[in-house]
């Protein structure tokens, strides 16, 4: 078992200078806090990302199916062009942002986070049904956890420090089923 922050990756081919350390959280939180004061300063709205996804989810269906999607009562309600809003634009600064300070670290390679007495296989399905039900549960509760744990609980809204409270009593009691797949 790795020490808690240490990193198992080993540099690549292409690099063989090992890769930065991580940056102090405590500070990164201090940004993360200062980038939520500016969204709500220059766009007087708060952070999140289920909306651009859904947005661009809605986008990818209009090229197949433009009338189904115009006559939807969910996306169709977004209009011609559903990229023109501002939670698509942030989801692909995050993207761009977290592919540049990969590289930057040299922390960019494709890998898959698994313990040992977990398949690639069973790993990438854990990940692909969690992300169905995170995705769903978003847009059932017309908001993602990041929508509601930083926006929602800096503007001391109930409803949201409530929801931030049992998704860490849900992870801890998820990760009960989950402990033996990572504890090697």
């Amino acid at each position: 078992m790795r020490p808690h922050g240490e990193t198992t990756m080993k540099p690549t081919s292409s690099d063989p200078r090992p890769p930065l350390p991580y940056a102090n959280p405590y500070l990164m939180g201090v940004a993360l806090g200062l980038v939520l004061l500016a969204s709500f300063l220059v766009l007087g709205a708060g952070l999140g990302a289920s909306g651009g996804l859904a947005r661009c989810a809605a986008w990818c269906q209009s090229l197949v199916m433009p009338d189904h999607v115009a006559a939807s009562t969910y996306f169709g309600a977004w209009g011609t062009n559903p990229l023109r809003y501002y939670l698509v634009f942030m989801l692909g600064g995050v993207f761009l942002g977290g592919l540049i300070s990969a590289v930057q670290a040299r922390r960019a390679k494709g890998t898959m986070e698994r313990g040992q007495r977990c398949s690639r296989w069973r790993r990438g399905l854990f990940a692909l049904l969690g992300g169905v039900l995170v995705g769903f549960a978003s847009r059932l509760a017309r908001g993602c956890t990041s929508g509601q744990a930083l926006t929602g609980t800096a503007m001391l809204l109930t409803g949201s420090i409530v929801f931030l409270v049992f998704i860490f009593v849900g992870g801890y009691a998820a990760a009960w089923f989950v402990r033996s797949q990572w504890n090697d």
